[in-house]
């Protein structure tokens, strides 16, 4: 069965030009012009992941990606939107948003993003061994389908999160920099700055918190970077 994809997005030009070029993928696309028929379709249908533009004529997609968010849908979640300023690229990474492409932008690099998100968000789940402890918690890297476990639970995040976590994992008791986890979580990126990783270790130490309030897991060394602690 083919995966089900919900576009939100109001220009009609745009969206026939996603849905063309995600189409020819295989992918199952349903338009949404509104913010009200977006959040109907999600009320009675799966989607396997969303493509969602922010400014809208209803209200504003990442209005949509807090709901999903709070509510604890982990559906992977591509933002599109016409404001090129980091300020909203960083909102809606904060927000929980997977992956973000400004406009004008390319219906080839589109389709390329949706499969590698539909990639990951398909990898089975593995079950986790005795992982290695770090302290009262404890983390196992779930490689292959890129899923990190604490105390054998796992944890809902987002691929850069995911990326971000096991890297400080790794190199647990160790001080990364922030240019050393841009470059793990980011790789050639140029887009993404030092602000892009505060933001994510924000969202990551909020989330390490809901799973284990018992103690903060990643400390910052001011004018150095950041450190999962060991102790």
């Amino acid at each position: 069965m083919s995966a089900r994809v919900l576009l939100l997005e109001d220009d009609p030009a745009i969206a026939r030009t996603v849905a063309y070029a995600l189409e020819r993928e295989g992918l199952a696309i349903v338009h949404s012009l509104l913010l009200r028929d977006a959040r109907a379709q999600l009320r009675g249908t799966h989607f396997d992941l969303l493509v969602l533009d922010v400014g809208l004529p209803d209200g504003n997609g990442l209005d949509l990606l807090r709901e999903l968010r709070q509510g604890r849908h982990t559906t992977p979640v591509l933002m599109l939107s016409a404001q090129g300023e980091e300020i909203d690229r960083v909102v809606g990474l904060e927000l929980g948003a997977d992956d973000y492409l400004p406009k004008p932008f390319s219906p080839r690099e589109l389709a390329a993003r949706v499969k590698a998100l539909l990639r990951r968000a398909a990898a089975p789940v593995t079950a986790a061994p005795p992982p290695a402890r770090t302290g009262p918690g404890a983390f196992h890297d779930d490689t292959a389908g890129q899923r990190m476990y604490l105390s054998g639970q796992p944890l809902a995040l987002t691929r850069r999160e995911y990326r971000l976590l096991a890297c400080l994992v790794a190199g647990a008791g160790r001080i990364h920099t922030r240019d050393a986890l841009l470059a793990a979580a980011w790789g050639d990126d140029t887009e993404s700055t030092d602000r892009t990783v505060d933001t994510h270790i924000k969202t990551l130490r909020a989330k390490l918190r809901e799973a284990d309030p018992s103690r903060e897991f990643i400390t910052t060394h001011r004018g150095m970077g950041y450190c999962l602690e060991t102790d």
